[in-house]
């Protein structure tokens, strides 16, 4: 399957050849006819799936050919992208720009945090497409801005990330002010009871797209994980980081205060640095995520709420400074890197409290992530219980965990993975796997062949 097979307009196409994409991800493959026959849609999928472009990609198509409707010479918003957090409206916009490059489409992107101004003078002059956060949004509906009388599209993307963050209920007074004749779709990375309420009433006989994260292992990233003292962890950190074949470094940890410490103590060592996490103002959020996009920063630290929906080309490792509690989130952290058929390394510190996490990550992913035992501050213990006891036998290491690879529940084509590159596994490692089964690379794409950020 190729663009060329879903009946897309010329522009987009150029737009699309511009980007160096031709093959599309599997939720845009399935998506976009859905949404181009004029259906509602409910999308259960993660972040990296593709699915900004699965819904960008026919809004555009759709649009464009119908004629704008104007008050008083001002085109109207036809299409309203809800998001939860700055960074995701900024990133929904920039694929707008792109996919549209080729159109007359207006596009505008608002957001709390920073003056209204700008925004006010966007709306004023007319748009076709709002990409909007919650609370800015509704500010501005307050002040008669914006209007969605003739919104025709409506997407509501990372429900269930607007339940966690408490904007659920700013999303219903947004709802209410809908016309009732649209045509929504509906995006969430899980769907627990309240989400799944709330897509009942929202939606119309929806066609439900169901792309899950494969959580079998593939040789796509190269996973490792290093049994150290919690008190060792910084100077472990500082070990690693000296390679300079950690290009770039996404670094998670469990809470906020946990990131701005770890940041601390890499900005005393001399290495750049920057935290990224709900404490931070939007705009040092922002900073900090496009100075690490730009490779001004080379190291970002993050927690797990704050790095959702952050889409980074060729990001080299992945480095979980404490390991999650839940196991599922495990699989979201690496699947930061090695996306888009691109190789990456994911490194995990565990610590005697952090056994039980690992245990349970194991478990998810069907096999054990592989030990480095010759590294510089080994933990004495590094039995897992039972028999997930690390055994004798040593292994290259060379195995991985889900993240950037995706499989729909009707697609279950694979093809063979790569090799990984870089550094992330010196010296010895132990494969603790009870199983030896060999993972595949599922929706694989030589590099050549780019598929679209989510």
């Amino acid at each position: 399957m190729s663009f060329e097979n879903l009946n897309l307009i010329e522009p987009i196409k150029r737009a699309l050849k511009t980007e160096g994409y031709t093959t599309p991800t599997p939720i845009q493959e399935k998506s976009i006819p859905i949404i181009l026959d004029r259906k509602d849609l409910l999308g259960c999928a993660q972040t990296g799936t593709g699915k900004t472009a699965a819904f960008a990609i026919p809004i555009i198509q759709l649009l464009s050919a119908e004629e704008a409707p104007q008050d008083r010479g001002v085109r109207q918003i036809r299409a309203l992208i809800l998001t939860p957090t700055r960074e995701l409206a900024i990133q929904i916009g920039e694929s707008f720009e792109a996919y549209g490059r080729h159109t007359r489409l207006k596009y505008k992107v608002i957001f709390g945090g920073v003056p209204q101004h700008s925004q006010t003078i966007a709306l004023r002059a007319g748009i076709d497409v709002l990409i909007a956060t919650p609370g800015r949004l509704l500010d501005l509906m307050d002040q008669r801005f914006v209007s969605l009388r003739e919104v025709k599209m409506f997407v509501l993307d990372e429900a269930d990330r607007m339940l966690d963050m408490g904007f659920i209920n700013d999303v219903k007074r947004v709802i209410t002010k809908l016309p009732a004749k649209r045509q929504t779709l509906f995006f969430s990375a899980t769907m627990p009871l309240e989400i799944q309420h709330l897509a009942s009433t929202i939606l119309t006989k929806p066609v439900m797209v169901e792309i899950t994260p494969v959580v079998a292992t593939t040789n796509l990233i190269q996973q490792s994980v290093y049994f150290v003292e919690k008190s060792d962890k910084k100077s472990l950190l500082l070990h690693l980081l000296k390679d300079a074949r950690v290009e770039s470094a996404l670094i998670f940890t469990r809470t906020k205060h946990g990131a701005d410490k770890v940041v601390k103590d890499l900005e005393k060592a001399g290495i750049g640095s920057a935290a990224i996490h709900g404490n931070k103002s939007q705009n040092a959020r922002q900073t900090a995520l496009s100075n690490f996009k730009s490779k001004r920063t080379r190291v970002l630290v993050a927690t797990d709420i704050a790095a959702r929906g952050i889409d980074i080309d060729e990001l080299s490792h992945v480095i979980n400074f404490e390991l999650p509690n839940v196991p599922e989130t495990y699989v979201h952290r690496i699947g930061r890197t090695g996306r888009a058929g691109s190789n990456g390394i994911a490194i995990s510190f565990c610590d005697a409290e952090e056994k039980q996490y690992l245990k349970d990550i194991n478990k998810l992913i069907a096999k054990s992530i592989p030990v480095v035992l010759d590294q510089p501050y080994p933990m004495s213990n590094t039995s897992l219980e039972g028999n997930l006891s690390v055994p004798k036998k040593a292994v290259s290491g060379r195995s991985m965990g889900s993240g950037g690879a995706y499989r729909s529940r009707d697609s279950q084509k694979s093809s063979g993975g790569s090799s990984s590159r870089g550094f992330g596994s010196r010296g010895n490692t132990t494969d603790t796997s009870r199983n030896g089964s060999t993972g595949t690379r599922l929706n694989g794409q030589p590099r050549a062949q780019r598929t679209q950020r989510g």
